[in-house]
């Protein structure tokens, strides 16, 4: 059985905009995060990693979507984690103009989802940047990241 790993993240949005890392390895958009330490709250280890990824110190964040992200290979279960995913619409501080962990950028609300990214992502932030709430999800992958199958709570209309 594999350990089961712990991430946060956070989304900081500011208006009509939202501060996303593009990652190197598949150009893909996140929200900024990163694995949990020992001993750390979910809310300390997401404020944590923002911090070392942007420069940026996220204030009042809340808790917006708790998902469980499976990976399967000849229908076994290789890896799982659970990511939890606070937003934050206020910051201090100066942002990175080098991020250590890929490209920094200001994106627009509105083209948030068209932008590459793991599909469960994309539910992610669509319910972040529109909705009330905390979405609770489970979504099962290939080891190549390609998304088999979902479930959400609430779900999408």
């Amino acid at each position: 059985m594999t350990q089961l790993q712990r991430i946060t993240n956070c989304v900081l949005t500011t208006g009509d905009q939202a501060l996303l890392l593009q990652k190197p390895r598949r150009g893909w958009w996140v929200a900024p995060g990163g694995k949990m330490e020992s001993g750390e709250t979910i809310k300390e280890a997401a404020e944590r990693e923002f911090r070392e990824e942007t420069g940026l110190h996220v204030l009042n964040t809340e808790l917006r979507v708790v998902s469980t992200i499976v990976i399967m290979e000849n229908n076994q279960l290789v890896d799982e984690w659970m990511m939890f995913t606070f937003q934050s619409t206020s910051f201090k501080g100066q942002l990175f103009e080098q991020s250590p962990e890929g490209k920094l950028e200001w994106k627009q609300v509105k083209d948030i989802v068209k932008l590459p990214m793991a599909e469960g992502d994309t539910w992610m932030f669509q319910h972040v940047l529109n909705r009330q709430g905390i979405m609770y999800g489970t979504f099962y992958y290939t080891k190549e990241f390609k998304l088999i199958s979902y479930r959400l709570t609430p779900e999408f209309a």
